[in-house]
């Protein structure tokens, strides 16, 4: 099948890549690389160095009559959405547009959405929380995750674009960057590796629901050949707080580090998990790495590419 990825020079992204080239199938990366790394890309796949909101990628969708696409590509900083949500939307929102109106001209059967899962519940009425809690983010870049599944609904009413919208939890793993405020797992392994005390704010007793990117993959996979369209969840059903996951990661990395706590930042939620049943129902997913496990993986990632670059 041919294939577009876009964000597959990212983190999520380049491993989904990795596992469609593997497959066999004709794979292109539609990626600015401004959270990209060349180290990161397949050489199993054609990279398109271009911007989702440009012509020139409409014209890269509708000249290659791609057959599915995997939308990775996205503004995923919470506190940069707030910040400046015009911004944030014309990426979110106006990217995806302007792909899905060239792919409805050119033979797009089938999108598969990274949404998210917290982002969009907001504080649970009950948890896990499954795919009819109610939907209320509180945050710029939510919003607009949530746009971008009613516009693939539009999309598969109007012109039978199937779509597969994945609510993830906190995804971790090899190569999540350890840069910005997106990836706490990795800003922890990458500051206790730099013999510095990672930052917990507020108790560190809110939760989150952490899943491990190789199944966030299989996941992905499970989207390509799913019959049909709607939402799933991405997630282990399981809550980990900060404390316990900085605890994993310290006895990994630098066990005698104390912990160091400053004030709880504003607007934080305090809880997040999410019911994956209907995906182990209907794509056949659930998840396959523990958070202990996963964390382990992921610590000696890192420190085998810093031993590379020693």
């Amino acid at each position: 099948m041919k294939v577009l990825v876009t964000g597959g020079a990212g983190f999520i992204g380049s491993h989904v890549t990795d596992a469609l080239v593997a497959k066999g199938h004709d794979v292109h990366i539609l990626d600015d690389m401004s959270g990209g790394r060349r180290e990161n890309l397949n050489s199993g796949a054609t990279l398109h160095e271009l911007d989702i909101r440009t012509s020139a990628a409409a014209d890269l969708v509708q000249d290659h009559g791609f057959e599915a696409m995997f939308h990775l590509a996205a503004q995923m900083d919470v506190r940069k959405s707030v910040a400046d949500p015009r911004f944030d939307a014309d990426v979110n929102i106006g990217g995806i547009l302007n792909l899905m109106e060239a792919g409805r001209k050119s033979g797009l059967k089938k999108v598969v959405f990274s949404s998210t899962g917290g982002a969009i519940y907001g504080e649970p009425e009950f948890a896990p929380q499954d795919e009819q809690h109610p939907l209320r983010p509180i945050s710029p870049y939510g919003i607009t995750k949530l746009t971008t599944e009613k516009y693939l609904y539009f999309y598969q009413n109007a012109y039978a674009i199937d779509y597969v919208a994945l609510r993830y939890g906190n995804v971790f793993g090899p190569r999540q960057n350890p840069h910005g405020d997106a990836g706490v797992v990795a800003i922890f392994i990458q500051r206790l590796m730099n013999g510095k005390t990672p930052v917990i704010y507020g108790d560190g007793k809110q939760t989150r629901d952490y899943v491990y990117v190789a199944d966030v993959v299989q996941a992905n996979l499970a989207g390509l050949d799913y019959d049909g369209s709607g939402v799933f969840n991405v997630g282990t059903s399981v809550e980990t707080n900060v404390n316990q996951l900085y605890s994993i990661i310290r006895d990994e990395v630098a066990p005698d580090v104390e912990s160091n706590y400053a004030p709880p930042r504003t607007g934080e939620q305090q809880r997040s998990v999410l019911d994956y049943r209907h995906s182990q129902r209907e794509l056949g997913w659930k998840p396959q790495v523990a958070v202990k496990e996963g964390l382990q993986q992921t610590v000696a990632w890192f420190k085998s590419e810093a031993e590379a670059k020693a």
